[in-house]
This record gives structure tokens, sequence and C-alpha cells, in this order.
């Protein structure tokens, strides 16, 4: 009997990629007899790499080698030839429907996305708005899953076990983890504007936080033109904070900080996911988009989302749109004191939970769950 083969594409940007980490983590322990393939772009082999021992990568440049139709050609022969058994399209645009139509007319059995468009227009419609909550991506990922017989209920706790990444595995820079000291990353850009805190209103978040917890670090993270003079202003004026990506060199180290963090500060962008895959809690900043969207991070709390109510919110998916308003009050309008209560929240709760771990005393001659 051919072995099962389960082919999953879901190319794009990396927040999404990353949100598919969960489930797929949830089939590979499932079924642990089914051989699993993720085809997506380079930058995703990270997350899949050390999934489970049935979890396999597989890197498609679609920009080059991959690029148009003879591209794509090209890379249906190569995924032909593995003899999947069938084919989960997380992805659902046009160079993943066109690898799914090739394998259809060969009869895999395939399976695409449901990305709820409807829903999602009357989310962000300008009249007649509908705030209701659409179906997470990763209820939507499990939904393929499910629709070609693999149903999983997603249980995910992080890419590390207990205790973390390997710091040790880190530049110097970042040194050990003190036990008197909080580690909080801050992330406060993303690829559009609608989903940026305003820098210098951010500015007073830091400021604020490191006056009411002197002995806290502060990781910022992101690499871009914004970030590097932002960064460098914001660590010659707090001592406190530290350009992570000065000195880390790959996405693994990025996570392994994350996985150390007390928490994290971002925008609805990659690095919230990226946190939430290593366990850590996000402050989760919300302008133009918003929760109900399906886009919170795995297993994030929304008290711990930021926004405000405005009749225009939300008004874009992604908030690659422009600002009806033309202020971006929706970002605006966040008073930096509402992001520094939820962090001086999970602080506390960090610690009240600490606290309980140091009392709690094992039983002599017992295993722990007897």
């Amino acid at each position: 009997m051919k072995k099962e083969h389960l082919l999953i594409i879901r190319f794009s940007a990396m927040g999404d990629v990353a949100m598919a980490v969960p489930v797929v983590y949830a089939l590979a322990h499932t079924y642990p007899g089914l051989r699993i393939t993720v085809l997506s772009r380079a930058f995703a082999r990270t997350f899949f790499e050390d999934l489970a021992p049935n979890v396999f990568f597989m890197e498609a440049d679609l920009r080059k080698e991959y690029h148009g139709v003879r591209g794509l050609n090209a890379l249906y022969r190569r995924l032909e030839a593995k003899k999947f058994t069938a084919v989960a399209d997380f992805h659902d645009v046009l160079r993943s429907q066109y690898l799914r139509l090739r394998f259809q007319l060969d009869r895999y059995r395939v399976a695409h996305i449901d990305k709820h468009r409807e829903g999602k227009k009357a989310l962000t419609s300008l009249n007649g708005k509908k705030l209701v909550q659409q179906p997470t991506s990763f209820q939507n990922y499990a939904d393929v899953l499910a629709r070609l017989g693999y149903p999983v209920k997603v249980q995910f706790t992080s890419l590390f076990g207990p205790g973390g990444g390997n710091l040790n595995l880190l530049p110097a820079a970042i040194g050990p983890k003190k036990t008197f000291e909080q580690w909080i990353g801050v992330a406060p850009f993303a690829a559009h504007e609608g989903k940026v805190y305003p820098v210098e209103l951010m500015r007073r978040v830091i400021a604020k936080t490191v006056s009411e917890h002197p002995k806290c670090r502060i990781f910022l993270f992101g690499r871009g033109e914004r970030e590097t003079p932002t960064f460098a202003e914001w660590c010659r004026d707090f001592s406190q904070c530290l350009y992570a990506g000065d000195h880390l060199e790959s996405m693994q180290q990025e996570l392994i900080l994350m996985s150390h963090l007390d928490l994290m500060v971002s925008m609805d962008s990659a690095n919230m996911h990226l946190a939430s895959l290593t366990g850590t809690p996000v402050v989760s900043v919300w302008g133009a988009t918003h929760p109900y969207a399906g886009f919170m991070g795995w297993n994030q709390s929304e008290r711990n989302a930021v926004q405000v109510d405005l009749p225009c919110r939300p008004c874009s998916i992604y908030g690659n749109k422009p600002c009806q308003r033309g202020d971006f009050a929706c970002m605006r309008d966040i008073a930096p004191e509402q992001i520094v209560c939820r962090i001086d929240h999970i602080l506390q709760q960090n610690r009240h939970s600490q606290a309980e771990q140091g009392q709690a005393q094992p039983i002599r001659g017992k295993s722990p769950g007897t």
C-alpha cells in the first residue's frame, strides 16, 4: 500500500506562514505515519525543519528559479516526482491555484483554503459594517486538512521545550537572563502605515516602561530603513534598550531570544506571530486592522489587544489601504498608557506565577501527575 504523503502549499508573508506552524504540528502528531512536506519560501525553513520527525520542508524561489508559467511547470514536475497522495493549498493565489490545477488534472486529492472573503468584506465595509469574528487562519488551515480526511485538534505551546531556546547560542551582547530582570521585546513597525503605532508615542511607551521597571531590558526587533535610525536613537537615550538586529544573525536566534521574553509589544505584524510560536505573551497594537479578521497570534489573549473603537475601524484586512480620515486616528488615539497598562499586567502575572512555582514543593516519592 502506498504510504500517505501530503503536500502543504503556503507561500506569502512571514506571518501567514508562521500561522500554519501550530496546525502542521498538530497534524504531524495526530498522524505520525503521515509524511508531510511543506512548500514555501526560504525563510520558512526555520519553522518546519525540526518541527516533527515526519515533517519535511521544500523551498521554492518563485521570483527566479520558478518564475512565470514555465517556472511553475518546472516546479510541478519536481513536485509530481515525489508522488504525493494529497495536496493542501493553504494559500489560494494564482501560483498555488495553477499548481493545484495541475494536480487535479492528474487526479490527486486536492483541497484549498476558504478565506471567507464575504465576511471580511462586511467587516471592512464603509456602510453596513458588521463587526463579526471571522474564522481564524488556524481554523481555516485545519478545515482544509479535514476536507482531505485529516481532522486535527490544534494543540501547540512553543517551538522550544520548557525553559525556551538555548541562550548560549546567542551572541555575548544578549548574555544570560538575570533573575531580577524583565525582558521585553518591542517591534514597533509593520509593512503598512495603517498598522504602525506612531514613533513618538512608542517612545513614550518605552520611557514610561523603563521608569516603572528600571531593571528591565528592552530588545528592539525589526530591520529596515525606518528601524535603524529610530532604534539607534532609542538605544542612545535609554540604556535598557538593545537593538536585537545589530547582534542576531538569523531568524532562529531571534526565536530563541523571543522564547525568553516576559512579553512582546508588537503591531499586527510578523513579530506578533513569531513571538506567539515561542509561547511568549504579546501586547498587540491594532489600528486599521482588527483581531476579528482572524489574524490574532496563536494562543494570544484579546485582553492584550490594544485598540480604540472608531466607526471606520477596521478599514482594511491587511492595513494596506489609505486612511479614510487622513489622520490615522485609529493609532494616534491610542494613549501610551494603554499599552503600558497591559505591559504592567503581564509582568505582574509573571511575578505571581513565579512566586507560586517557588512555593510549590514536590512530594517525596511521587512523580509529577501521580
